[in-house]
């Protein structure tokens, strides 16, 4: 039989943020920047075990395995003879629409679909699907055009049967019934590679007694997408008109032509150098060059897509202003916001100007920053913070999504600029919750003095604060938690959201937004992440290319450091530094150097990356001793690159400021 060319629910999605990327996903010739090993994204976010937990709360259902379309949809049909059934990943398919739905159960006439997300969604009502004007909120878009599709599928292959449509996700208000329900879900691998996930036979009754999952439906919404007027991408058609439109497109293997926008910036479908090289093409630049014209070596000028938080990008391609060389100190509406330093708007149009009159010499405002680094108390110390989020709970009474702060480190300069890796902290031990001890050892790490201390970005803050608002609801089980919330409200500021207010008489200093006020290199290219910041400031700074171009880290009468032995942080090639980050050893031996490098692209907001997927790895697959222990000691490498990547940046600014 020939092979059909479905659209199926994940290549609709992937249609609703651009039509055109229909015609580049799975062909081998084009580049795709989306993780290959589909289970590293299970492990970031929890989707696997929420999946499973899911088939739970729904018994006696029957399971789907087949990836084979005809027989998954044999098996399917089949099953749908039955008066009662409940399937899991059921194959359903009308023309060349096809889907597999998460849960489908069946009773008479009915059919109950459920969309199964390990998104987290506040089931006591304090979530909404929808803006005040009852619009669609953007961050839940892709998730109910995902359903909206299938139920649209579904009826249209079985219009004997009514449909409901439900999402079911992680409740985070609800609490965790039992201990070690975390556990009871397993990455396990068949030796050739491909992963499963391993339900324990432990659970018990008890785990399932309250469910920290909620369903919720959605067919209203549903119906507010059918009518039109909420879609991106929606090609002017309505919602039946466009699937149509999109399916047939697909089944042709056709591409669709779409405007560039701002949603090029995030276009996966784009080839690296290393890519090029083994021939791969680049479907945004294929889609460039076909709306604008370009050759290859218009692709070397930076475009407005590059400028830094910049919002009004969409307007500046309409008005066909593509390149930094076309946008003007109008266009940005340049203007300072009474702060010292420079506002958001001035350092866009700095970035603009430099590239525009070829200046590649880093700015720094030397009297802010001066009068920023004389306010700042000896010793100094520089903390950085690995996290995650579990969906499903360490503990009982636990919620969903609770964060879990489970590494740092820490660096201490002092007043006669003396550097020392002066701590360190790893709990990666599965099942254990690790957020008290955190604290308790971070506290005995910086109560001794009262030195500045400093973060990148407010990360480490958020996730203080909400540690103290874990220990409140835990007061009465921790001995220290008067000690602990004291020490968490000294060193930190509130966050909006909370009911108590403060500013602690020690709160941490954040090193990115003194980047953003006072300090801008070109080679950035916008960027105020420190993974930017740091290669940019070791290529500009002679001083800290002669201190680092030797093996003095963590060597005799060198700079102590509980990780590395006789060190070299810089090394030079093709006259460029070589990024640190990159010397170090590989996290993972079994990930693909693609996957590892887009794991490692980490930004400022710090919402992911290697560590992350590293702690997921180590809490949930069946791995030896020995690989444990090697990632455990390149966890610690990477966390302790990350504050003595502040050390560098205060140096440089140092140097600057005279």
């Amino acid at each position: 039989m020939e092979h059909i060319r479905y659209l199926t629910k994940s290549r609709f999605k992937l249609a609703t943020k651009c039509p055109t990327k229909l015609y580049y996903t799975k062909k081998a010739e084009y580049a795709d920047q989306n993780l290959d090993d589909s289970f590293l994204l299970a492990l970031a976010d929890g989707g696997f075990q929420v999946g499973e937990l899911a088939k739970l709360y729904f018994p006696g259902g029957h399971d789907i395995k087949s990836l084979d379309y005809e027989q998954s949809l044999a098996e399917t049909n089949a099953l749908l003879t039955h008066e009662r059934v409940t399937i899991y990943e059921a194959a359903i398919a009308t023309g060349t629409l096809f889907i597999r739905v998460d849960i489908l159960v069946k009773d008479g006439n009915h059919l109950w679909l459920y969309e199964v997300k390990s998104k987290g969604y506040d089931g006591s009502g304090g979530s909404s699907f929808t803006n005040k004007d009852g619009t669609i909120a953007a961050s839940w878009k892709s998730y109910l055009y995902d359903v909206a599709f299938q139920k649209y599928v579904i009826k249209e292959a079985f219009p004997q049967y009514t449909v409901s449509a439900h999402l079911m996700m992680a409740d985070t208000s609800a609490l965790c019934p039992t201990d070690g329900l975390n556990q009871k879900f397993r990455l396990v691998s068949d030796g050739l590679g491909r992963k499963s996930v391993k339900v324990s036979d432990t659970i018990t009754d008890e785990d399932l007694s309250l469910p920290i999952l909620c369903s919720v439906n959605v067919d209203d919404l549903c119906t507010k997408i059918y009518e039109g007027g909420d879609g991106e991408q929606d090609l002017g058609l309505p919602f039946a008109k466009r699937v149509i439109y999109l399916a047939d497109h697909y089944a042709s293997d056709t591409k669709i032509v779409s405007p560039i926008s701002s949603v090029c910036a995030t276009c996966e479908f784009t080839a690296t150098e290393e890519d090029e090289h083994k021939g791969r093409i680049s479907g945004k630049k294929e889609c460039w060059k076909e709306r604008l014209g370009w050759g290859d070596e218009d692709f070397a000028t930076p475009t407005v897509l590059d400028i830094w938080n910049f919002r009004s990008k969409d307007k500046l391609i309409q008005a066909n202003k593509i390149t930094l060389s076309d946008v003007s100190e109008y266009d940005i509406k340049a203007k300072p916001d009474g702060r010292p330093g420079l506002s958001a708007s001035q350092r866009q149009w700095m970035q603009v100007q430099k590239y525009q009159t070829n200046d590649v010499l880093p700015w720094v405002d030397s009297e802010n920053l001066r009068k920023e680094i004389d306010r700042w108390t000896f010793p100094l110390h520089f903390i950085d913070f690995e996290t995650s989020m579990a969906a499903i709970p360490f503990n009982q009474g636990r919620r969903p999504y609770e964060g879990i702060a489970f590494q740092f480190s820490h660096h201490t300069v002092d007043l006669y600029g003396t550097i020392a890796h002066a701590g360190e902290f790893l709990n990666a031990t599965p099942g254990v919750f690790p957020n008290y001890e955190f604290v308790r050892e971070l506290k005995a790490q910086l109560e001794h003095d009262d030195g500045s201390i400093f973060r990148y970005s407010n990360h480490e803050n958020t996730y203080l604060t909400m540690i103290y608002e874990q220990l409140q609801r835990d007061k009465g089980k921790v001995s220290d938690c008067d000690e602990l919330c004291s020490f968490i409200k000294g060193i930190t500021t509130s966050v909006k959201h909370s009911a108590e207010q403060w500013e602690g008489d020690r709160t941490m200093v954040d090193m990115c937004e003194l980047v953003k006020r006072f300090y801008y290199d070109p080679a950035t290219n916008g960027s105020n992440s420190i993974k930017q910041v740091l290669p940019a400031i070791l290529n500009s700074s002679t001083f800290l290319q002669e201190k680092y171009s030797h093996p003095i880290y963590g060597s005799e009468g060198g700079i102590p450091s509980h990780n590395f032995k006789d060190w070299q942080w810089l090394f030079f090639k093709d006259g460029k530094v070589v990024d640190p980050y990159k010397t170090l050893p590989r996290l993972f031996q079994d990930v693909s150097d693609k996957d590892m490098r887009l794991l490692s692209s980490d930004d400022e907001l710090r919402d992911g990356g290697a560590a992350l997927t590293a702690y997921g790895r180590m809490q949930f697959e069946e791995m030896s001793d020995y690989e444990r222990e090697e990632i455990r000691k390149a966890l610690l490498k990477y966390c302790e690159l990350d504050t003595m990547a502040m050390v560098m940046l205060y140096e440089g600014w140092k140097e600057l400021v005279g």
